[in-house]
């Protein structure tokens, strides 16, 4: 597990389809993580090892990882699990920057542009949690608390800055009056409004001051217990993301409802003559020149392909199949949850054994 909701996510999706006996390990991560993992190989000088799980015997038969700065550490691992005669496997989530023949499984998706190979599953969509019985869990816990709201519920699921995408205040302001405008389509309704980990400071507030609709707005703080997240997704009629989060897209999208994409490029686009900004060259944006969205651009401009993250090839996807538009869009979103993927993926994690189960049932 690492810094990541989304990637946390999908990988306890994985082990808790799997069924087998699981153990979770936490890393917190160094600052200078990028360059001893990527000259170090299999390492955990990336890792603050007194903040992060102990890793010790018994070595596990199954590694479930994402994220790059997991990678030396789950190779680290299968190194000792050899030493001791284990086998381990290691199946990477997402796109793993170490060579790819150094995993067994890798399971990806179209925003990240890997090559076809026989130990890389492309599906269409990131695994998520959402299940039948978390909403109804989640429902009853927080319905009441929700029930002097008008209906429809409209959630407004909130992310930020990421890659290429910045949320500011003119983007935070339009999307209120979005959110504003869709929730009061049907003469009364309400937002179910939640920010998450990468949500910028002050943004809640702004939106709170703009917001005209009946609302409740949760502000979400990190290892927070009372998340109505799920409830949100259990409880709500339609919803809004912001487009930079590909976890809470598709997560909205898995409830089957109408899902609306608030696009945070900076230009605005065919799909959204009314977006914010204008049609001004990306250097002309104060905000481009910051790490994230300017490394994103020169990795896109000048990185090897399989290296190369486009959330936009995703967001086609989702709309090409009807299961979201674009806010803005005369066109609704939604109304089919995209095909379950979860089965196939569990089924190719069992074929790395020879008798469809780790011998010992022991996973990390």
């Amino acid at each position: 597990m690492g810094h990541k909701a989304g990637d946390n996510n999908q990988v306890l999706a994985l082990a808790e389809a799997l069924g087998w006996p699981h153990e979770i390990k936490r890393m917190s991560y160094r600052k200078s993580e990028l360059l001893s993992n990527l000259l170090l190989g299999p390492t955990l000088a990336g890792i603050r090892r007194g903040a992060s799980s102990s890793l010790e015997p018994p070595w596990p038969e199954l590694i479930i990882t994402a994220g790059r700065r997991n990678e030396p550490v789950a190779r680290w691992i299968r190194r000792q699990a050899r030493g001791a005669g284990v086998t381990a496997r290691i199946v990477h989530i997402g796109r793993p920057w170490a060579p790819l023949a150094e995993f067994d499984l890798i399971v990806t998706t179209p925003q990240y542009c890997l090559p076809r190979a026989g130990n890389i599953l492309h599906n269409t969509f990131p695994l998520h949690r959402v299940t039948p019985q978390r909403l109804a869990e989640a429902a009853a816990s927080w319905e009441a608390r929700l029930s002097h709201l008008p209906r429809p519920y409209t959630a407004l699921l909130i992310g930020g800055n990421s890659g290429p995408f910045t949320l500011n205040e003119p983007k935070s302001l339009a999307l209120a009056r979005a959110a504003d405008e869709l929730a009061g389509q049907s003469g009364e309704g309400a937002l179910l409004v939640t920010t998450s980990a990468r949500t910028p400071a002050g943004t809640l507030p702004l939106l709170r001051d703009a917001i005209t609709a009946p609302a409740f707005f949760h502000d979400w703080q990190p290892g927070g217990e009372d998340n109505p997240y799920y409830a949100f997704l259990a409880l709500a009629d339609a919803f809004i993301v912001t487009g930079d989060s590909v976890s809470m897209v598709c997560e909205a999208c898995g409830t089957g409802k109408p899902v609306y994409i608030f696009d945070l490029a900076d230009a605005p686009r065919a799909h959204r003559p009314d977006a914010p900004g204008d049609k001004l060259p990306w250097w002309r944006y104060g905000h481009n020149f910051r790490w994230r969205p300017l490394s994103h651009r020169l990795a896109m401009r000048l990185g090897p392909e399989r290296m190369r993250r486009d959330v936009n090839r995703l967001h086609e996807t989702l709309v090409r199949l009807g299961h979201a538009a674009w806010l803005g869009s005369p066109v609704a979103g939604g109304g089919a949850s995209p095909r379950d993927e979860l089965p196939e993926t569990v089924r190719r994690v069992e074929a790395l054994f020879c008798g469809g189960r780790p011998a010992s049932g022991h996973i990390r």
